[in-house]
């Protein structure tokens, strides 16, 4: 009616532009209606009709106004698009093209055309299709939304859409690199010591074909242990600056998804050349340290160029079985195997020790496998503890780290760092706030010391609860990379740099030529600039990202029948909001989450505070981060990959029964 008439248009306007005004974020529901929540954390209703057009995520300008005694918001102006590039699927509607966003708040279909070059007829319901918003109905004289699909991902009944439609999402390459027709080494003026008779081991996982670090380790008579760490080296046929050292850079690091792996280096070099395969000669880059017999690591660091060849390819459960049974069905070493295998546990043990000592061990966690059918259908998730061969591999690999980080900085002052810097300072009196009503020894100013905080990880590993150190965590810092040294807190290590993946990581990468040039006395080829910690974060964000899509979408399908048949689980809150609380699945490590109203509908006796990290009911704690309990799934959302559980136990309703007296004497009501 008002754009009909200008007189009337001209009218609304004058009346809005008295009307208060109030930035924020659209925040939509499954139920039309929508809210703007302002940057106080305040929010505004927003009706059905006027959320058509804003999309969930857009920053805009509304007016706010009084409609049927409601304060309401209507989005005036866009200040911020929220959606651009997107995937979708395709939707018909009246023989029109239209694209559904696969997004858990966004379910309108938005007007489509493909762009040049791409047929629509190739286009069929229920594709997956990258698409771009290119009309928002608050910009211009725009009346509606408007997309253009820029490619087809793959079919709507593709098994193998989970993992196309999520590299697509993250815009991460879903094949290696082009392979070379050939691989000549580069001429780098190494002289590299023949180490081919010394009988360097290699333990991994049984389908392992990036073999990327050998270990050779003696046990001196004083107990102390020389170990001689070998390194793949990639950097001996890929130049710097050249296409595959730009490809290698632009992918960052080998994508590892659930059930398939994306190279960052072709794998004639990743799963060949390289690699560290038993009775091959090969090139690598190698750090001999001594460690004293209580795990201290000397000052003797050594780097140098080598030629190894790896006298024993071994498996880390059959390792495992040798160490923790005394023998391994169907499998024996010789003599000279067998030996390194037990010289090597005993470096680990030592190292481990003067860790959970002096520095931080985290506690150890399964890894959760997928099992995939031919057609990629999931057959079923496998627990892979972590054994005692996983953990001798992760005590030399954190060896040789330090060994680099603090040789970089000793002769550098650069390279490409971990790091970590204890408590976000902006959260340090919030966090001292929890450890002084737990009664911690620990002052303030202790803990912006790498000694502290390390002290600090230590006690909390020893507490009988996981409560507290899962509510700390909430207030430190994120590990990140950079190109100078710093201590890692996390690790309560004073230096940490990682040149133990090249294969697979193109920081460490940019590390093997620091360290060539440290071997060589000549200058680097390479050397870090300031945005490789933010490329190297990117990239490490995007891969976790997708390899969680992935898992999420396989969850859903092998849990698909779990709401029937009501198959009870553990779980594990690693999370609470005000909403309710996430949890993971400990047979399988699905996430799921619990909303409040599916653990007592009644706003007024349940309280989820994200802040104490706990949820009170009738103002006792019944639960809190850490804590673990029985659950079945009440639904599973194919549609949008979630999970959503319930509680096993539950609380009486009040208005039909008395409440029972089942408090114990760990249900204290909690003190703000």
């Amino acid at each position: 009616m008002f754009q009909d008439n200008p007189l009337l248009a001209q009218l609304k306007k004058q009346i809005q532009e008295t009307l208060p005004k109030k930035e924020g974020t659209i925040k939509a529901t499954d139920r039309g209606f929508g809210f703007l929540e302002i940057d106080n954390k305040d929010s505004v209703f927003i009706p059905p009709n006027y959320m058509k057009n804003v999309m969930h995520g857009d920053r805009v300008m509304a007016v706010i106004r009084t409609e049927k005694e409601r304060e309401v918001a209507e989005p005036q102006e866009l200040i911020e698009q929220k959606l651009n590039r997107f995937i979708g699927r395709v939707k018909m509607i009246r023989d029109r093209l239209h694209v559904v966003p696969d997004h858990p708040q966004l379910k309108e279909a938005i007007k489509a055309r493909p762009v040049k070059g791409l047929n629509p007829e190739l286009l069929k319901e229920g594709d997956w299709v990258v698409a771009m918003l290119t009309r928002h109905p608050l910009v211009g004289d725009n009346k509606a939304f408007f997309c253009d699909i820029k490619e087809k991902i793959t079919d709507s009944n593709d098994k193998i859409a989970p993992w196309w439609v999520t590299l697509a999402r993250h815009d991460l390459p879903n094949a290696e690199p082009a392979p070379q027709a050939s691989w000549s080494m580069l001429d780098e003026g190494l002289e590299r010591q023949d180490l081919t008779d010394v009988p360097f081991i290699t333990i991994d996982g049984e389908s392992t074909k990036d073999m990327d670090d050998a270990l050779y380790t003696v046990v001196k008579e004083d107990g102390s242990f020389e170990i001689t760490i070998a390194i793949a080296d990639p950097t001996s046929y890929i130049s710097v600056g050249d296409k595959m050292d730009d490809e290698a850079r632009q992918r960052g690091f080998t994508i590892y998804l659930p059930g398939r792996n994306i190279p960052m280096l072709p794998r004639e070099l990743s799963d060949e050349l390289c690699s560290l395969l038993e009775d091959e000669k090969r090139p690598t880059i190698c750090c001999r340290v001594t460690v004293s017999a209580d795990g201290v690591i000397q000052d003797d660091i050594h780097f140098f160029a080598a030629w190894i060849k790896s006298q024993g390819r071994l498996s880390y459960d059959n390792v495992s079985d040798l160490l923790e049974n005394g023998e391994c069905e169907g499998w024996a070493p010789n003599a000279i195997i067998e030996e390194q295998i037990r010289a090597l546990h005993k470096f680990a043990n030592a190292r481990s020790a003067w860790r959970a000592n002096n520095a931080v061990v985290f506690p150890d966690r399964p890894d959760y496998r997928f099992e995939l059918s031919e057609d990629n259908d999931v057959v079923a998730i496998h627990t892979d503890p972590r054994r005692t061969a996983n953990r001798m591999i992760e005590e030399a690999m954190i060896t040789a780290n330090i060994c680099a980080g603090r040789a970089l900085r000793d002769k550098f002052g650069l390279g490409v760092f971990n790091y970590h810097n204890g408590f976000n300072p902006e959260k340090l009196d919030t966090a001292m706030e929890f450890l002084t009503n737990a009664e911690a020894p620990f002052e303030k100013e202790a803990l912006l010391t790498l000694e502290g905080f390390s002290a600090l990880r230590r006690w909390l590993n020893d507490q009988d609860s996981p409560y507290l150190d899962n509510r700390l965590r909430k207030f430190q810092a994120y590990s990140e990379v950079g190109n100078t040294p710093a201590p890692h807190y996390a690790m309560g290590l004073d230096a940490y740099a990682t040149w133990t993946s090249p294969i697979r990581k193109y920081g460490d990468m940019i590390n093997h030529r620091l360290l060539k040039a440290l071997i060589s006395g000549q200058a680097p080829t390479q050397t870090p600039d300031d945005t490789v910690g933010d490329e190297i974060a990117l990239h490490r964000r995007n891969h976790r990202m997708a390899e969680r899509d992935v898992a999420d979408w396989l969850y859903v399908r092998l849990l698909k029948n779990a709401v029937k048949e009501a198959t009870v689980f553990t779980a594990e809150i690693f999370d609470i909001n005000r909403a309710g609380m996430r949890v993971r699945l400990l047979e399988n490590g699905a996430a799921a989450f619990i909303p409040g109203s599916l653990i007592l509908d009644n706003k007024a006796r349940i309280e989820c505070s994200g802040d104490l990290g706990i949820i009170n009911i009738d103002k006792v704690k019944e639960y809190q981060l850490g804590d673990q309990f029985e659950v079945t799934l009440a639904e599973v959302r194919t549609a949008t990959r979630q999970l959503v559980a319930k509680p096993v136990k539950q609380f009486p309703d009040l208005t039909t029964e008395a409440p029972a007296d089942n408090a114990t004497a760990t249900d204290e009501p909690v003190k703000a």
